[in-house]
């Protein structure tokens, strides 16, 4: 018995092994049989670290690239979102830059998280393998409590899930002028987990991604600017639809306006007959979030130019101007 327990190990006849090397230089048996947990397997797990970190370097470079804007400013799409659709209108300036790199910058951080996580895992296991651990009853507890963490951060991952497919599809983004039900305002910084806006009365809105069920953005595309000007039941529509027309035209093509009017306005008609008087209709398509400073515009004009022509308001001289019948 004492003859089989010293008996060499039967690898130092292999001399393509590690055994074999090491009893050729130690002439030490023990040394030679525990060549593989003291060499082997700690280069095999060396050389797998340095890969998981140098994947990791390469990944995270790669995706830095993608996601930074070029440079000059010009507001160019990432390399990472051009394959993307994107709603963003030019005419928001330099929001569409901040936009466009929050944007990236926040998919990157994902795809970064991402890769890390995976990457890292993968070296995890492969570790735990080459130290002879059993992986089946770790990878069933790892599968437990991923599910109860999922049961118990439910809304996060809500959230965050929600945050991801909002940046993918751009539903919206930072500079546009959103209707989210919760609130309504401009986006001043888009997040996975949490919106920000800011109404007209200036306060700050902080909602999360998951509870937004609906949104409504009026800064896709174009937008209408809807003017409705009162009459009185005397006046003249025609006349007035005339008078209204050539004025919202002219407004139109002013140095002021004209770079926000996109088409020439159109005259819809009698909107409405109320007690108070007849509601006629104009609209102007214009460029997204300029509806409201052209309505306004418009309207200054419009009263003005009615004014002008003789028309009284809808209530007559209780509302005429001070001084009108002298």
């Amino acid at each position: 018995m004492n003859a089989v327990l010293s008996a060499p190990p039967a690898c130092i006849s292999d001399p393509s092994t590690w055994c074999s090397q090491v009893f050729s230089i130690t002439h030490n048996e023990w040394l030679a049989g525990s060549a593989g947990w003291l060499v082997t397997k700690p280069l095999r797990i060396i050389l797998i670290l340095v890969l998981a970190f140098l994947v990791r370097y390469l990944t995270r470079r790669l995706v830095d690239r993608v996601t930074t804007l070029p440079r000059g400013g010009s507001g160019k799409l990432p390399a990472l979102l051009r394959p993307l659709r994107e709603r963003a209108p030019d005419v928001l300036g330099p929001a569409v830059v901040e936009r466009r790199r929050q944007r990236a910058t926040t998919i990157g951080s994902v795809l970064k998280s991402m890769a890390t996580f995976l990457i890292y895992g993968l070296a995890f296991i492969l570790v735990l393998g080459e130290l002879g651990i059993n992986l089946a009853p770790i990878i069933a507890s790892a599968g437990v409590v991923g599910v109860a963490i999922g049961f118990g951060a439910q809304n996060l991952v809500r959230d965050f899930l929600s945050g991801i497919f909002m940046m993918i599809e751009d539903q919206y983004g930072v500079g546009d002028i959103v209707d989210i039900g919760a609130a309504t305002g401009t986006v001043e910084a888009v997040g996975l987990r949490i919106t920000t806006l800011r109404d007209l009365q200036g306060t700050v809105w902080y909602v999360r991604n998951g509870e937004v069920l609906r949104v409504g953005n009026s800064s896709q595309g174009f937008a209408v600017a809807v003017v409705d000007v009162p009459l009185g039941y005397s006046a003249d529509v025609d006349l007035a639809t005339t008078v209204l027309t050539a004025a919202a035209t002219k407004a139109s093509e002013s140095e002021a306006l004209a770079t926000n009017v996109m088409e020439p306005p159109e005259m819809l008609g009698v909107e409405k007959v109320t007690p108070e008087g007849i509601l006629l209709r104009l609209t102007v398509k214009v460029r997204p979030g300029k509806q409201w400073a052209v309505q306004r515009a418009l309207r200054a004009h419009l009263l003005a130019a009615l004014e002008e022509a003789g028309f009284e308001p809808p209530l007559g001289r209780f509302l005429s101007a001070p001084g009108a019948d002298k």
